[in-house]
């Protein structure tokens, strides 16, 4: 195990605004701010996923099907007049 590692860092502009962001906000030095952020996103990582929430969708009456479903060839013609054949 190590006390210290010193390193750099290339930010992307993203991540680096984002930093400054907290580092203001928190007034927080960037070595401070980096390790928090590190840290954060470290625990993050290790812990485990959230289920996800089960989908489920209202359901609608539509009423009586309009269209007879055991002669495809009306079901067309209804659909579509008599261009269909």
């Amino acid at each position: 195990m190590f006390s210290h590692m010193r390193t750099t860092l290339t930010l992307e502009p993203d991540v680096g605004a984002r930093l400054e962001k907290l580092r203001r906000e928190r007034k927080l030095s960037l070595k401070a701010a980096v390790n928090e952020a590190l840290r954060e996103g470290l625990a993050c990582l290790d812990a485990p996923p959230q289920p996800a929430k089960p989908f489920s969708t209202s359901t609608v009456d539509l009423g009586a099907c309009r269209v007879p479903l055991n002669d495809v060839a009306e079901a067309l013609a209804i659909a579509e007049g008599d261009a269909w054949r």
